[in-house]
């Protein structure tokens, strides 16, 4: 898990960094209880791995519920008890970079891309993947350290050695739904800012082996807005909440998807339902990073002018 998720009008480093702390979001907590002693795997029925349950609560956490608070507990004690997981350093570096803690994101990147390398000779799929995500977080720290035109070639070296550790997990299982919902969420991050990318690739990547569904359909919902393609990207940010309903940042990305409609139509009723999701959104803003609250408010006071200047 992939800024985090996406404002309509992200820069590219922002977008880098969403997709990133995303891209890591690969597992879910589906039967902790029914099976403490070893953790659920939402993505294989066969040879599942044991990520750890602290692990799996913190995903749960946040991208079934986006409670980041209780997310930042549950990665404390996978430190701990789960010291040898590379997913619960990865999710700790994403969550330094929206708190804009530096010091704590270039820890926690190296700490992935470690115990990332070490897993390799076990895992070679996991380890791989996970390896690839250290070298994309490393890469973000390289940016803010140096600024995106002067990290330019390190930035490049880095992504080049991201997508040889992808080759290399995608040797072992091509059709593995954690290897296909990472890649295919840094193609289409690559697709919507390079213009000689296809998005649809990626798009049917996801579509095709990636998991679980639920990011599957708002990754591509993400792609879709976009691409200001928003009657699609409003299907897939549906779906992605029917099956998540508790999570106020498909709210967010809902009504971005609405406003932008809106905005191109000239409809002002979608409009007024797009504050309303931004309400939905910031009904549970206590759980959600404060930067990440500040743009959902600052994108619903200019809907709100929108509005008031389409009435004038």
């Amino acid at each position: 898990m992939i800024k985090r998720f996406l404002p309509v009008q992200a820069t590219v480093p922002a977008r880098l960094t969403k997709l990133a702390q995303v891209a890591i979001a690969t597992t879910l907590v589906l039967n902790v209880w029914g099976n403490p002693s070893v953790a659920a795997d939402p993505f294989r029925s066969k040879e599942p791995r044991n990520i750890g349950n602290n692990t799996e609560a913190a995903f749960n956490a946040i991208f079934q519920k986006g409670d980041y608070k209780a997310a930042e507990s549950y990665l404390q004690q996978a430190i701990s008890k789960e010291p040898n997981e590379p997913l619960a350093y990865a999710m700790k570096a994403s969550l330094a970079y929206t708190n804009k803690d530096w010091a704590s994101l270039e820890i926690y990147s190296k700490k992935t891309l470690e115990s990332a390398q070490k897993l390799i000779s076990s895992d070679p799929l996991r380890g791989n993947l996970y390896t690839a995500v250290g070298h994309f977080l490393e890469g973000a720290v390289i940016m803010q350290r140096e600024g995106t035109v002067n990290a330019a070639p390190k930035a490049l070296s880095r992504l080049r050695e991201i997508y040889k550790h992808l080759d290399q997990a995608e040797a072992v299982a091509p059709n593995d739904a954690e290897l296909n919902l990472l890649k295919g969420y840094m193609d289409l991050m690559l697709a919507v800012n390079l213009p000689f990318a296809s998005p649809q690739q990626a798009i049917e990547r996801l579509e095709k082996n990636a998991g679980p569904q639920y990011l599957v359909d708002r990754g591509i919902a993400l792609a879709y807005r976009d691409l200001k393609q928003y009657d699609r990207a409003l299907e897939y940010a549906e779906r992605a909440l029917k099956m998540t309903p508790d999570n106020p940042e498909l709210y967010y990305l809902k009504a971005q998807i609405q406003r932008g409609m809106a905005k191109k139509d000239k409809n002002q009723q979608m409009m007024q339902e797009a504050v309303n999701n931004f309400d939905k959104a910031l009904t549970k803003q206590a759980q959600l990073p404060a930067g990440l609250v500040k743009q959902i408010q600052r994108e619903r006071r200019l809907t709100v002018r929108d509005i008031a200047k389409a009435q004038r």
